[in-house]
């Protein structure tokens, strides 16, 4: 008699038909629970605790529009020391996008989260009382390992959705990026004029703090419990989906993927004696694979990055991130520098300390707001063209946008250039966090 772990959400009916199969009968994996379960309460709550940290990530992202300007002119720093305490913040992501994917692999999604929330917050807060410009920079560089880590949240919440729903749901989740960047936009409009940046700075943390708070009740993805063997404490979480969406789960027996695999096999009759040889050195084969791969798990994919299978569409999603990233971040930056003068990148030595002109915080506000029509856009067109053709297009027509810039234009013009590139680039940045799980 097989080992039965079955839902509490299954139907007495259900229970007593499982209890009369024998080994070899049905198995269902994480994917079959979750498409069973759909997406209820249980994954509505997972999207704002994971749309909190999206938020977090946006403000202390957003704060580069207003500390350095702030900063320079309340220390008198040189445009290099203004530009260090953006530089730092991207140096920091750098390091914190190597080593917080790594640590999710090796301790778990919830546990990667936990401390890049940590350390997000704690330096954010930290940098609100910082006494010198050397202390900033240091706790900014710390704020920038922190949202390295961002990329761990989202992939903890799309463990949670069915393959088939996570292309429209990644939509949604981006919006929470969009809220992030038009609350700090509002906040350092309604704070800086009068109150200056050190309680922006704090205020700003306070995203992290939420998510530090709400920890203990969140759950550890099923997906990765299952890849690491730990099917009991996955089957428990995929019971708790299924009773919270008033759902049940597929009958049978739970196993990871590579189980199913070979279970596959014992269902196969052996007629000759040869087959039965054949089935338990691949079974052999496949426990060695298991050992190998809990043991070196980290060194063999990152060699699998780069074997001949996949050097191609490792170096392809490089570029595609990195010309995403560079400009969505290079249009915030501009944004400021842009602001208040008519397209003069001047010096602003008193726009951020005094209430007088409040043009930064209206273009950065309203560019911001662009971001909402580029996600629906993307959501349009994602699969009515596809993912590459998509990206192609909103590349074109940022460059479209941008490329009036190089000369001076009037402030109302340079406003609403700004407003178009930024749409098309949160377009582009969406399909691509689409389109880089479906290539890798």
């Amino acid at each position: 008699m097989m080992t039965n772990f079955v839902s509490q959400a299954t139907s007495p009916e259900d229970q007593q038909s499982l209890d009369n199969m024998e080994d070899g009968g049905l198995v269902f994996s994480v994917d079959d629970a979750l498409l069973a379960s759909g997406f209820g309460k249980y994954q509505w709550f997972l999207l704002f605790y994971a749309g909190m940290g999206w938020i977090a990530e946006a403000m202390e992202m957003m704060l580069l529009s207003f500390v350095g300007p702030a900063v320079h002119s309340e220390w008198g720093l040189t445009p290099g020391q203004e530009s260090m305490i953006t530089s730092v913040v991207f140096v920091g992501m750098m390091v914190g996008a190597a080593l917080w994917g790594i640590l999710s692999d090796l301790k778990g999604r919830k546990y990667g989260f936990f401390v890049t929330s940590v350390i997000t917050f704690v330096a954010g807060f930290l940098s609100a009382f910082s006494p010198n410009y050397l202390a900033l920079v240091c706790t900014r560089c710390f704020v920038g390992i922190g949202l390295g880590g961002g990329p761990v949240l989202s992939s903890w919440f799309l463990e949670f959705i069915p393959s088939a729903n996570r292309g429209f749901w990644m939509v949604v989740f981006q919006v929470f990026w969009t809220i992030g960047t038009i609350i700090e936009a509002s906040l350092a409009w309604i704070v800086m004029p009068k109150l200056g940046w050190r309680l922006l700075l704090g205020l700003s943390s306070g995203p992290s703090f939420v998510l530090l708070f709400f920890y203990g009740i969140v759950p550890e993805s099923p997906r990765y419990l299952a890849m690491k063997g730990r099917t009991k404490d996955a089957l428990h979480i995929l019971e708790n989906i299924a009773l919270m969406n008033k759902k049940h789960l597929p009958a049978g027996r739970f196993v990871s993927q590579l189980n199913t695999e070979l279970n596959e096999i014992d269902n196969i009759d052996p007629l000759k004696i040869e087959e039965v040889h054949l089935m338990n050195e691949i079974k052999q084969s496949n426990k060695n694979l298991m050992n190998r791969e809990n043991e070196n798990g980290v060194l063999s994919s990152l060699y699998g990055l780069f074997s001949p299978n996949f050097i191609k569409s490792t170096l392809l999603l490089w570029s595609v991130f990195f010309a995403n990233a560079f400009t969505y971040y290079g249009l915030v930056l501009l944004t400021s520098e842009l602001s208040g003068e008519g397209g003069n990148c001047g010096q602003k030595e008193s726009l951020l300390v005094t209430s007088t002109d409040n043009s930064l915080y209206r273009d950065v506000f309203i560019s911001s707001f662009g971001e909402f029509p580029g996600l629906v856009l993307s959501a349009i067109v994602v699969d009515y063209i596809g993912r590459k053709w998509s990206m192609a297009a909103m590349f074109f027509s940022c460059s479209v946008f941008l490329l009036p810039l190089i000369f001076p234009q009037h402030e109302a013009i340079t406003t609403l250039l700004l407003f178009g590139a930024r749409l098309c680039i949160t377009g582009t940045f969406t399909i691509v966090y689409i389109y880089a799980p479906e290539v890798s």
